[in-house]
């Protein structure tokens, strides 16, 4: 079973840059060429993030199998499992949109965060007794990997309205399509972080006996919170659809990754996980 998950994991790592490699490459042949995306190389490069969705699937139930327990415990697990939802995010997006950009700047960051997976500890340990919540570990980090991956999406077309407004070009989607696909993606995984907010806090009474300790991963994860009702606020009453919206994704991006990499300089007592 662990040669199953190690393959699996290197088949998904490879997958997704070649993945990559057929975007850029279809992207300067738009650009060179004239020729449109979808007759150009990067065409092939979606059945190729299906396959690396598919091989992470695998050896993520792998994992599961041999250790007898979700794969949600360690930052190797975790990294592999927020990379996951990206994937499935990408996915999801370009059958509601169709947009070959959006998929690549998604598999972008999804490629990173196997690559960060990749050169973390992967050796099976016995599972934290804080960690032990039979029902409590799979929701609250299927939540989690579930908003991440979406707030990965939000920002890619965020950044890509931002570069649009200075460097149109044919191949990125209009104004109106990003901005949507932004909003889609956050008005989604709001639900979802707020899902996180809520059963962190039950996990946090029976192991710490307080709801809230205003330990600095939970502190991390209110501020998100806070960033992405502030969008969602803007977008409601005042009516923002331009390149301040496209602003607050980026900073809410960058409030998960603080977040989600907060073990290694904020401490606390999440330092386990």
């Amino acid at each position: 079973m662990l040669q199953l998950e190690t393959i699996a994991f290197i088949t998904s790592l490879v997958a997704l840059q070649l993945a990559l490699v057929l975007y850029i490459w279809g992207f300067i042949s738009n650009v060179l060429n004239k020729l449109p995306v979808d007759k150009s190389a990067a065409r092939f490069a979606l059945p190729v993030l299906a396959l690396a969705l598919l091989s992470l699937t695998i050896s993520l139930i792998a994992r599961a199998i041999s250790t007898g327990h979700v794969p949600f415990t360690d930052m190797y697990e975790f990294s592999a499992s927020f990379s996951w939802g990206i994937l499935l995010a990408i996915l999801l997006c370009w059958w509601r949109f169709r947009s070959d950009v959006i998929s690549a700047a998604g598999a972008l960051v999804a490629f990173a965060l196997l690559v960060f997976a990749f050169n973390q500890p992967s050796q099976h340990t016995p599972l934290a007794p804080i960690l032990n919540q039979p029902w409590l570990l799979p929701a609250h980090v299927s939540c989690a990997i579930i908003a991440y991956g979406l707030f990965a999406l939000g920002f890619a077309s965020a950044v890509l309205f931002l570069v649009r407004q200075r460097y149109p070009a044919a191949f990125i989607p209009g104004p109106e399509m990003l901005d949507r696909i932004g909003y889609e993606s956050v008005l989604t995984g709001f639900f979802f972080l707020t899902a996180v907010l809520i059963l962190g806090s039950i996990w946090a009474n029976i192991a710490w006996g307080s709801y809230w300790s205003w330990d600095p991963k939970e502190t991390a994860a209110l501020a998100t919170w806070l960033i992405y009702a502030g969008y969602l606020f803007t977008r409601f009453a005042l009516k923002w659809r331009d390149s301040r919206s496209a602003w607050f994704l980026v900073m809410g991006f960058l409030a998960v990754l603080v977040t989600f990499f907060g073990n290694f300089f904020l401490g606390g007592l999440h330092a386990y996980a």
